[in-house]
């Protein structure tokens, strides 16, 4: 997984999956989703993130079963 953040347009990325992709969609005007071959997602792009996300606030936790 790969998260990266252009401060210069404001636009979050998150790539869950190194895959090439297929298809993309428009879940709305700011948000566009990316689907393997296959169907699954493999990563997800937000416009304006710092008014839709808490960037700043970015955190990561692993939980162990």
């Amino acid at each position: 997984m790969k998260i990266k953040y252009f401060q210069d347009t404001d636009t979050l990325h998150i790539e869950f999956r190194s895959l090439e992709v297929a298809e993309t969609k428009d879940l709305d005007e700011n948000t566009i989703l990316d689907f393997d071959k296959k169907g699954n997602i493999c990563g997800i792009t937000i416009e304006h993130a710092s008014d839709r996300t808490d960037i700043p606030k970015f955190s990561y936790e692993q939980i162990t079963a």
